[in-house]
Protein backbone atom coordinates (compact mmCIF):
# COMPACT_ATOMS: atom_id res chain seq x y z
CA UNK A 1 0.00 0.00 0.00
CA UNK A 2 0.56 3.65 -0.44
CA UNK A 3 0.52 6.27 2.13
CA UNK A 4 0.50 10.01 1.40
CA UNK A 5 1.21 12.98 4.14
CA UNK A 6 1.96 14.14 7.25
CA UNK A 7 4.53 13.26 9.70
CA UNK A 8 5.61 14.94 12.94
CA UNK A 9 7.68 15.41 16.27
CA UNK A 10 5.79 15.65 19.04
CA UNK A 11 6.90 17.37 22.27
CA UNK A 12 4.16 15.43 25.09
CA UNK A 13 3.78 16.83 28.06
CA UNK A 14 1.56 14.49 30.96
CA UNK A 15 -0.54 16.27 33.33
CA UNK A 16 -2.71 16.25 36.40
CA UNK A 17 -4.80 18.32 34.16
CA UNK A 18 -4.99 21.06 31.83
CA UNK A 19 -4.59 24.43 33.93
CA UNK A 20 -7.21 27.18 33.46
CA UNK A 21 -6.30 29.81 30.76
CA UNK A 22 -3.74 32.25 32.24
CA UNK A 23 -2.96 29.79 34.14
CA UNK A 24 0.48 27.08 35.10
CA UNK A 25 0.62 23.33 36.37
CA UNK A 26 3.52 20.74 36.77
CA UNK A 27 3.99 18.37 33.98
CA UNK A 28 4.39 14.71 35.17
CA UNK A 29 7.14 14.52 32.56
CA UNK A 30 8.09 15.68 28.90
CA UNK A 31 8.97 13.40 25.99
CA UNK A 32 9.85 14.26 22.30
CA UNK A 33 8.39 11.64 20.27
CA UNK A 34 7.61 10.84 16.30
CA UNK A 35 4.46 11.33 15.37
CA UNK A 36 2.08 12.49 12.06
CA UNK A 37 -1.31 11.18 11.60
CA UNK A 38 -0.30 9.12 8.31
CA UNK A 39 3.22 8.35 9.06
CA UNK A 40 1.58 6.38 12.10
CA UNK A 41 -0.59 5.15 10.40
CA UNK A 42 1.96 3.67 7.79
CA UNK A 43 3.66 2.29 11.03
CA UNK A 44 0.94 0.70 12.48
CA UNK A 45 0.14 -0.99 9.10
CA UNK A 46 3.90 -2.17 9.01
CA UNK A 47 3.19 -3.86 12.49
CA UNK A 48 0.30 -5.43 11.13
CA UNK A 49 1.98 -7.19 8.55
CA UNK A 50 1.48 -4.67 5.43
CA UNK A 51 4.26 -3.80 2.58
CA UNK A 52 3.56 0.41 2.92
CA UNK A 53 5.26 3.19 0.88
CA UNK A 54 5.61 6.11 2.94
CA UNK A 55 5.45 9.42 0.56
CA UNK A 56 5.75 12.80 2.69
CA UNK A 57 8.26 16.01 3.48
CA UNK A 58 10.58 16.74 6.56
CA UNK A 59 13.18 19.35 7.45
CA UNK A 60 16.89 18.88 6.70
CA UNK A 61 16.97 18.66 10.66
CA UNK A 62 17.76 16.04 13.53
CA UNK A 63 13.61 16.27 13.97
CA UNK A 64 13.59 15.09 10.47
CA UNK A 65 15.53 11.99 11.17
CA UNK A 66 13.72 10.71 14.44
CA UNK A 67 10.43 10.99 12.41
CA UNK A 68 11.72 8.91 9.45
CA UNK A 69 13.74 6.37 11.94
CA UNK A 70 10.84 4.03 12.94
CA UNK A 71 9.27 3.86 9.61
CA UNK A 72 12.55 2.48 8.52
CA UNK A 73 13.74 0.23 11.38
CA UNK A 74 9.82 -1.50 10.51
CA UNK A 75 10.41 -1.84 6.81
CA UNK A 76 8.38 0.80 5.48
CA UNK A 77 9.64 2.23 1.98
CA UNK A 78 10.89 5.65 2.97
CA UNK A 79 12.94 6.41 -0.29
CA UNK A 80 10.44 8.68 -1.61
CA UNK A 81 10.51 11.25 1.68
CA UNK A 82 11.23 14.60 0.17
CA UNK A 83 14.06 16.57 2.48
CA UNK A 84 13.54 20.25 2.83
CA UNK A 85 16.53 22.54 2.68
CA UNK A 86 16.32 25.07 5.52
CA UNK A 87 12.93 23.87 6.40
CA UNK A 88 11.89 22.87 10.30
CA UNK A 89 10.13 19.16 10.58
CA UNK A 90 7.05 19.51 11.29
CA UNK A 91 6.32 19.64 15.36
CA UNK A 92 3.73 19.07 17.36
CA UNK A 93 2.81 20.22 21.17
CA UNK A 94 0.71 17.53 22.94
CA UNK A 95 -1.02 17.84 26.51
CA UNK A 96 -1.78 14.20 28.21
CA UNK A 97 -3.83 14.10 31.07
CA UNK A 98 -4.81 11.68 33.83
CA UNK A 99 -7.25 10.02 32.33
CA UNK A 100 -4.97 9.71 29.02
CA UNK A 101 -6.89 12.62 26.91
CA UNK A 102 -4.98 14.88 24.87
CA UNK A 103 -4.90 18.17 23.55
CA UNK A 104 -2.62 18.87 20.79
CA UNK A 105 -1.41 21.96 18.64
CA UNK A 106 0.90 21.64 15.52
CA UNK A 107 3.08 24.07 13.47
CA UNK A 108 3.88 23.21 9.72
CA UNK A 109 6.71 24.52 7.81
CA UNK A 110 4.61 26.22 4.30
CA UNK A 111 7.75 24.34 2.43
CA UNK A 112 6.53 20.95 3.90
CA UNK A 113 3.41 20.99 1.48
CA UNK A 114 3.51 18.07 -1.22
CA UNK A 115 3.54 19.03 -4.51
CA UNK A 116 2.90 17.05 -7.96
CA UNK A 117 6.80 16.20 -7.94
CA UNK A 118 6.29 14.05 -5.00
CA UNK A 119 3.60 11.77 -6.89
CA UNK A 120 6.36 11.03 -9.70
CA UNK A 121 7.29 7.55 -10.24
CA UNK A 122 4.77 6.48 -7.06
CA UNK A 123 3.16 2.77 -8.05
CA UNK A 124 -0.03 4.08 -6.89
CA UNK A 125 -2.18 2.35 -9.53
CA UNK A 126 -0.03 -1.12 -8.92
CA UNK A 127 -0.98 -0.59 -4.98
CA UNK A 128 -3.77 -2.74 -3.28
CA UNK A 129 -4.77 0.53 -1.00
CA UNK A 130 -4.23 4.30 -1.03
CA UNK A 131 -3.52 5.89 2.23
CA UNK A 132 -4.10 9.67 2.63
CA UNK A 133 -5.06 12.93 4.59
CA UNK A 134 -6.09 16.34 3.77
CA UNK A 135 -2.68 18.09 4.30
CA UNK A 136 -2.39 18.97 0.72
CA UNK A 137 -5.69 18.73 -0.85
CA UNK A 138 -5.10 19.55 -4.22
CA UNK A 139 -2.26 16.51 -4.41
CA UNK A 140 -4.26 14.46 -2.32
CA UNK A 141 -7.02 15.04 -5.13
CA UNK A 142 -4.37 13.97 -7.91
CA UNK A 143 -3.32 10.71 -5.81
CA UNK A 144 -7.03 9.95 -5.54
CA UNK A 145 -7.70 9.73 -9.10
CA UNK A 146 -4.86 8.26 -9.84
CA UNK A 147 -5.46 5.21 -7.48
CA UNK A 148 -9.39 5.79 -8.37
CA UNK A 149 -8.77 5.19 -12.37
CA UNK A 150 -6.88 2.49 -11.59
CA UNK A 151 -9.27 0.35 -8.76
CA UNK A 152 -7.14 0.60 -6.24
CA UNK A 153 -8.92 1.13 -2.70
CA UNK A 154 -8.76 5.16 -1.29
CA UNK A 155 -8.92 5.88 2.40
CA UNK A 156 -8.56 9.29 4.16
CA UNK A 157 -8.17 10.34 7.17
CA UNK A 158 -10.05 14.22 7.41
CA UNK A 159 -9.67 15.51 10.71
CA UNK A 160 -10.33 19.47 10.57
CA UNK A 161 -12.48 21.79 7.95
CA UNK A 162 -10.07 22.87 4.81
CA UNK A 163 -9.94 23.55 1.87
CA UNK A 164 -11.21 21.15 -0.47
CA UNK A 165 -11.75 18.59 2.22
CA UNK A 166 -15.56 17.81 1.79
CA UNK A 167 -14.90 17.52 -1.78
CA UNK A 168 -12.00 15.31 -0.90
CA UNK A 169 -14.08 12.88 1.03
CA UNK A 170 -16.82 12.64 -0.91
CA UNK A 171 -14.34 11.42 -3.97
CA UNK A 172 -12.55 8.65 -2.27
CA UNK A 173 -13.90 4.84 -1.14
CA UNK A 174 -13.41 4.98 2.80
CA UNK A 175 -13.04 8.49 4.00
CA UNK A 176 -12.88 8.63 7.63
CA UNK A 177 -13.77 12.02 9.93
CA UNK A 178 -12.88 12.73 13.09
CA UNK A 179 -16.31 13.09 15.05
CA UNK A 180 -16.03 16.84 15.13
CA UNK A 181 -15.38 17.03 11.82
CA UNK A 182 -18.31 14.69 10.71
CA UNK A 183 -20.62 17.22 13.25
CA UNK A 184 -19.35 20.54 11.53
CA UNK A 185 -20.27 18.97 8.02
CA UNK A 186 -23.70 18.26 9.20
CA UNK A 187 -24.59 20.93 11.56
CA UNK A 188 -24.32 19.44 14.57
CA UNK A 189 -24.87 16.00 13.98
CA UNK A 190 -22.14 13.48 12.79
CA UNK A 191 -24.46 11.24 11.15
CA UNK A 192 -25.68 13.85 8.91
CA UNK A 193 -22.09 14.44 8.01
CA UNK A 194 -21.51 11.03 6.86
CA UNK A 195 -25.09 11.44 4.92
CA UNK A 196 -23.74 14.78 2.95
CA UNK A 197 -20.51 13.24 1.83
CA UNK A 198 -21.68 9.90 1.21
CA UNK A 199 -23.95 11.47 -1.92
CA UNK A 200 -20.46 11.52 -4.07
CA UNK A 201 -18.37 8.09 -4.27
CA UNK A 202 -17.84 6.79 -1.11
CA UNK A 203 -18.62 3.33 -0.29
CA UNK A 204 -18.42 3.61 3.54
CA UNK A 205 -18.09 7.01 5.16
CA UNK A 206 -17.09 7.02 8.86
CA UNK A 207 -16.76 8.76 11.47
CA UNK A 208 -14.71 7.88 14.60
CA UNK A 209 -16.15 8.92 18.11
CA UNK A 210 -13.27 8.08 20.57
CA UNK A 211 -13.61 5.90 23.12
CA UNK A 212 -17.50 5.34 22.10
CA UNK A 213 -15.89 3.47 18.53
CA UNK A 214 -17.13 4.58 14.78
CA UNK A 215 -20.13 5.38 13.11
CA UNK A 216 -20.36 4.06 9.20
CA UNK A 217 -23.05 5.23 6.69
CA UNK A 218 -23.08 2.65 3.99
CA UNK A 219 -25.48 2.96 1.53
CA UNK A 220 -28.99 3.87 3.18
CA UNK A 221 -27.65 1.89 6.32
CA UNK A 222 -26.33 3.37 9.17
CA UNK A 223 -23.71 1.54 11.11
CA UNK A 224 -22.63 1.74 14.83
CA UNK A 225 -19.40 -0.06 16.35
CA UNK A 226 -18.41 0.25 20.13
CA UNK A 227 -15.16 0.53 21.23
CA UNK A 228 -13.03 -1.87 23.48
CA UNK A 229 -12.08 -1.45 26.59
CA UNK A 230 -8.14 -1.16 27.40
CA UNK A 231 -6.02 0.95 30.49
CA UNK A 232 -5.70 4.07 28.54
CA UNK A 233 -2.18 5.79 28.85
CA UNK A 234 -2.25 8.72 26.06
CA UNK A 235 -5.14 8.81 23.42
CA UNK A 236 -2.66 10.23 20.78
CA UNK A 237 -2.65 8.16 17.84
CA UNK A 238 -6.10 6.18 18.10
CA UNK A 239 -7.58 7.79 15.33
CA UNK A 240 -4.18 6.71 13.16
CA UNK A 241 -4.23 3.14 14.62
CA UNK A 242 -7.86 3.33 13.42
CA UNK A 243 -7.17 4.10 9.79
CA UNK A 244 -4.45 1.62 10.02
CA UNK A 245 -6.53 -0.94 11.31
CA UNK A 246 -9.16 -0.33 8.94
CA UNK A 247 -7.06 -0.27 5.83
CA UNK A 248 -5.52 -3.80 6.81
CA UNK A 249 -9.08 -5.51 7.60
CA UNK A 250 -10.38 -4.09 4.10
CA UNK A 251 -7.27 -5.59 2.46
CA UNK A 252 -7.99 -9.08 4.52
CA UNK A 253 -11.31 -9.10 2.85
CA UNK A 254 -13.26 -7.76 5.79
CA UNK A 255 -16.98 -6.66 5.42
CA UNK A 256 -18.12 -3.51 7.05
CA UNK A 257 -19.05 -4.59 10.24
CA UNK A 258 -16.12 -6.43 10.71
CA UNK A 259 -13.57 -3.71 9.27
CA UNK A 260 -14.92 -1.21 12.07
CA UNK A 261 -14.60 -3.67 14.90
CA UNK A 262 -10.91 -4.54 13.67
CA UNK A 263 -10.07 -0.39 13.33
CA UNK A 264 -11.50 0.18 16.87
CA UNK A 265 -9.42 -2.61 18.34
CA UNK A 266 -6.10 -1.62 16.49
CA UNK A 267 -7.12 1.38 18.05
CA UNK A 268 -7.75 1.01 21.32
CA UNK A 269 -4.35 -1.10 21.62
CA UNK A 270 -2.85 1.77 20.15
CA UNK A 271 -3.75 4.45 23.63
CA UNK A 272 -1.69 1.65 25.97
CA UNK A 273 1.31 3.70 25.81
CA UNK A 274 3.23 6.99 25.59
CA UNK A 275 2.56 9.02 22.22
CA UNK A 276 1.54 8.34 18.83
CA UNK A 277 3.73 5.16 18.26
CA UNK A 278 4.23 4.04 21.47
CA UNK A 279 1.99 0.93 21.51
CA UNK A 280 0.94 0.46 18.14
CA UNK A 281 -0.49 -3.59 18.23
CA UNK A 282 1.16 -6.51 16.42
CA UNK A 283 -1.76 -8.86 14.48
CA UNK A 284 -1.72 -11.22 17.57
CA UNK A 285 -2.44 -8.34 20.11
CA UNK A 286 -5.08 -7.59 17.38
CA UNK A 287 -6.53 -10.96 17.06
CA UNK A 288 -6.21 -11.51 20.95
CA UNK A 289 -8.13 -8.45 22.00
CA UNK A 290 -10.78 -9.65 19.31
CA UNK A 291 -11.30 -12.77 20.50
CA UNK A 292 -11.08 -11.60 24.32
CA UNK A 293 -14.26 -9.67 23.70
Amino acid sequence: MVALGQNALDRVARVESLPPAGGKCEAVDFAELPGGQVATAALACARLGLQVVYVGAVGDDTAGERVIAPLADAGVDVGSVRRVAGAATQGAMIWVDAKGERTLVWNRDPRLSLSARDLAGLPIESARLLLLDAGDPDVAMTAATRALGAGVATVLDADTPGPRVRELASRVDFPVLSESLATALGAGKPEAGLVAISEGRPRMAVATLGARGAIARLGDETLESPGFAVEVEDTTGAGDAFHAGLAWALLAGEGAAGALRIANAVAALACRGPGAQGSLPSSDEVSALLRSA
